[in-house]
């Protein structure tokens, strides 16, 4: 385990308050053109609960990726109190910087409830314990991937096929792919960080899904890709820190933009959250 990558993760995510709604959170000091996504739905999702009766737990976010984010600069982190009911509070987030938005995020919160209850069945997976880490998995390709191979960690990808299909183009996938990931480390016994890690994780892999169908990969110099918009509904209970199986396909492509959508299981079978994303996936020049 690498206990201090995931530190350095929850350092990440403990925003800090510069007033009342208001918090700055900062970006790791890694060679990065922009932010990744991941992190900063993550850091506004920590801003929301900040202002939220922690006995109220989120149950969906709904966020659009607007700029790219500069790591070299704090972002800014405006938290509405759009409602807060009986059973249900709801708030929005923008985060800014150099004084323009570069990520907006609705998320509703509610309080314990009891109803219906049923669930899609878990797909069958093999362990992730019997399957390569994930310097293992990509070793074959790491001078290729550079600093993005060799960088630390805080989670524990364990992708199911071999080759991962997003790096394998010698022919036309099916738009489909399974991953088990976990924190890789011990996290506290904080529900929201526990949501916040998987909302940061959730945006790992998931468009991989798209570029299967097309024979693209991640590396093509004609490739431009970006998160647009993601939404993530929370079904139960979870924790971050053990293993998760990350179900993903996807549905359609087209208009340069590519729709995946994922499943979240826990190993006991337990479907905890869905996921849903918009990329943009463009062929510069056409090619």
């Amino acid at each position: 385990m690498t206990q201090a990558a995931l530190d350095d993760l929850v350092s990440l995510l403990d925003l800090e308050p510069i007033e009342v709604n208001i918090f700055r959170g900062r970006s790791p000091d890694e060679n990065r053109q922009r932010v990744f996504g991941g992190q900063v739905a993550g850091q506004a999702l920590v801003a929301a609960g900040r202002t939220v009766d922690p006995t109220r737990q989120v149950h969906s976010l709904h966020a659009y990726f607007l700029r790219p984010g500069d790591p070299t600069v704090p972002i800014i982190y405006e938290v509405d109190r759009i409602r807060d009911g009986k059973s249900f509070t709801t708030r929005r987030v923008v985060a800014i910087q150099h004084g323009k938005a570069i990520f907006n995020l609705s998320a509703s919160f509610q309080v314990a409830e009891s109803g219906a209850d049923h669930q899609l069945p878990m797909p069958e997976a093999p362990d992730p314990e019997s399957l390569p880490t994930f310097h293992e998995r990509m070793e074959p390709w790491k001078e290729q991937m550079g600093d993005w191979y060799s960088r630390p960690r805080p989670i524990d990808i364990r992708y199911v096929d071999d080759p991962p299909r997003a790096l394998d183009r010698t022919e036309k996938r099916q738009a489909e792919q399974q991953v088990w990931l976990r924190a890789d480390g011990t996290l506290p016994d904080d529900p929201l960080l526990h949501v916040c890690i998987v909302v940061y994780a959730s945006d790992m892999s998931l468009l991989d899904s798209v570029l299967m169908a097309h024979n693209l990969s991640w590396d093509q110099p004609s490739l431009m890709g970006a998160s647009l918009d993601h939404a993530m509904w929370f079904h139960r209970s979870f924790k971050a820190d053990e293993w998760l199986l990350y179900d993903q396909e996807s549905t359609s492509a087209s208009g340069a933009r590519g729709l995946a959508r994922g499943e979240i299981f826990r190993h006991d079978g337990a479907l905890v959250v869905s996921v849903v994303q918009e990329g943009l996936i463009r062929l510069v020049g056409g090619k």
